[in-house]
């Protein structure tokens, strides 16, 4: 079942926009939800941003109010269709988030929404890797995507979520240590907030200067 509502879902955005809206009600709306991974972050009118994955620019839309160098990033040239549509104040490239068409220490804040659970083991080591790459020293990763629930009210509605609308890399990283991961690769403070009962996880983690 999880295969066809995740498949209408992507292809209707109508019905992927109001999955979104519903699930957001948990952390206080879709506005905020989008913007979960931003908070407190120092971002300026010349901050080099990159949104990646960046789907239909549902936080492109957020970024290009603070500054005006951002760039979206996604594999599916629907996806980049919709975005330049939607947020034309961006610019945008269609290519895989596992190699990047950057040079190193291109961007001061990469973004990633909801992402990352896509990805399966080996895709996912290399993107943190290509991340780590384009960021310039002192730059910012930042985060929002699934965690295994500290309160267990939130854990039949998280399975039931994922249960319809993901697949197995999903679950995947309910067991992975994203902090810990990222310090692997060489980031440092990994700072991780919690919220919707530990369902959803922030990390914003520097590359080291």
């Amino acid at each position: 079942m999880a295969t066809i509502f995740r498949s209408l879902s992507y292809r209707y955005q109508w019905l992927y926009d109001s999955i979104t809206r519903l699930s957001a009600l948990a952390v206080g709306g879709e506005a905020r939800f989008r913007q979960l991974a931003l908070q407190g972050l120092p971002i300026k009118r010349d901050t080099d941003i990159l949104d990646l994955c960046c789907g239909a620019g549902q936080v492109t839309r957020f970024l290009v109010g603070l500054s005006d160098r951002v760039t979206g990033l996604d594999a599916s040239p629907k996806a980049i269709q919709r975005a330049s549509e939607n947020v034309p104040q961006a610019n945008y490239i269609e290519a895989f988030a596992e190699k990047m068409p950057f040079e190193d220490c291109t961007f001061d804040l990469v973004h990633v929404s909801a992402a990352l659970h896509e990805m399966n083991p080996e895709q996912f080591q290399r993107i943190l890797g290509e991340v780590y790459r384009i960021l310039r020293p002192g730059g910012i990763f930042a985060i929002v995507d699934f965690h295994q629930p500290t309160n267990p009210i939130f854990v039949p509605g998280l399975a039931l979520f994922m249960w319809l609308f993901e697949t197995e890399t999903a679950w995947q990283l309910l067991q992975r240590n994203l902090s810990q991961e990222l310090e692997n690769i060489g980031f440092q403070r990994c700072d991780r907030t919690l919220h919707a009962g530990g369902s959803l996880q922030v990390v914003q983690a520097r590359k080291k200067l």
